[in-house]
């Protein structure tokens, strides 16, 4: 059996591995389940439809996530983090442009 730890104490954790911190585990995790709302459900859809065509993958999803720097990733929700990746991944992908989202977004706001 392996007695090594699964990451080394030299390495620093990154600010989405929260599992075993103490700050988070004096909180209640809350176990009731949680209807998604009709933007986790566009989300999960669009997410699903960029796999399919082959356009962004889960792992780009993960990666992009964990890329969110510290403050706003405990700021968005859960799937306000995979829209950040989404778009993240589709602007360094150049299927959209940084102007066209903001002008999406300004659409969408009014």
């Amino acid at each position: 059996m392996n007695d090594k730890p699964l990451q080394p104490e030299d390495q620093p954790r990154a600010h989405h591995d929260m599992g075993g911190v103490s700050k988070f585990l004096c909180e209640p995790v809350d176990r009731d389940s949680h209807s998604l709302t009709e933007f986790d459900r566009t989300v999960d859809a669009v997410r699903g439809l960029l796999g399919a065509k082959g356009v962004m993958s889960v792992d780009e999803l993960r990666r992009g996530i964990e890329a969110i720097p510290e403050a706003e990733y405990h700021r968005l929700s859960y799937y306000q983090r995979w829209i950040r990746s989404i778009a993240d991944n589709l602007m360094v992908r150049g299927v959209i442009t940084e102007a066209e989202l903001a002008a999406a977004l300004e659409r969408a706001s009014c």
